[in-house]
């Protein structure tokens, strides 16, 4: 168990990743930008994930520049979105993402979502972009344990995250088996259910009886269950707070009860449909 957010999981292949994130998504001007991975910075936060498809690569670029923060010491994590992937729109994708990151490299690279075309063809790209030394690590997002199988067949090498929906109401179990079988972390997105799951009565007792937020307590479930995490918040006291997880267990009593709270609830587009009609759904966009 890790007994800091400045700890860290080694990857598969041999890279060592925080196990606690600052997601980025939704932070769309500079001002909020700034604050927002200054008080991250500021109460531990090493990881930093972002995406094309948040249009804000740039922002984030541009506060780590502000902050003379030295790039050896955060871990920046991207994202090919739909309509990028392909061979050679990848690697052209690829090198957008560092100009406007500002960097030499990424650390981590993920597919964002699978689509049904192109998808031997972008894995390749991520395979030899990582050759190039452009990307450290490479990995997948919202990857079905179908969509490993199949990656497998022609993959020189396999992801080392599968960034997922993962809460209370989806806790995954199987996929999260899935992931471990094949040596890939998981890495929760919305890990509280973008909000859904912070005002369940289960958790709520649980949060009173350590003296901690419903947020502390899903966001520690996630740790115990060996899965990573990416928070997001713009609010100072809450990206403190969702960093203040490691001074407190859950009993074993205490995590059965919030794994039956699984209602297999999605807030988000099921990868298999995104897989076939290659897109996010239109009330995304």
């Amino acid at each position: 168990m890790p007994n800091s957010i400045k700890d860290t999981v080694k990857l598969r292949d041999g890279n060592q990743m925080p196990v606690e994130g600052f997601g980025t998504y939704k932070l769309a001007d500079q001002d909020s930008m700034d604050a927002a991975i200054k008080s991250a910075y500021e109460a531990g936060y090493r990881l930093f994930d972002t995406a094309q498809f948040y249009n804000n690569e740039e922002l984030l670029g541009n506060s780590i520049k502000k902050l003379q923060i030295n790039r050896n010491e955060i871990f920046i994590t991207t994202k090919i979105p739909e309509p990028k992937q392909g061979y050679q729109s990848t690697l052209d994708a690829i090198d957008e993402s560092l100009a406007k990151l500002q960097t030499d490299y990424i650390d981590l690279l993920l597919v964002h979502w699978p689509v049904r075309s192109h998808f031997f063809e972008t894995w390749r790209a991520f395979e030899d972009a990582k050759k190039a030394g452009k990307v450290k690590s490479i990995g997948v997002s919202n990857y079905h344990q179908t969509h490993l199988d199949l990656l497998k067949t022609k993959a020189n090498e396999m992801p080392v995250v599968n960034q997922i929906e993962v809460h209370p109401y989806l806790s995954q179990k199987s996929m999260l088996k899935a992931n471990e079988d094949e040596g890939i972390v998981t890495q929760a997105w919305s890990p509280m259910g973008r909000g859904a799951t912070l005002n369940d009565d289960t958790i709520q007792e649980i949060a009173k009886a350590h003296g901690k937020s419903s947020a502390q307590i899903i966001l520690r479930w996630h740790l115990q269950n060996g899965v990573t995490i990416i928070p997001k918040s713009s609010t100072p006291q809450r990206v403190a707070e969702n960093a203040d997880l490691y001074d407190f267990e859950l009993s074993d009593h205490e995590m059965k009860l919030i794994d039956d709270l699984n209602q297999d609830f999605r807030t988000g587009d099921d990868p298999e449909v995104v897989y076939e009609i290659e897109h996010q759904y239109p009330r995304h966009k």
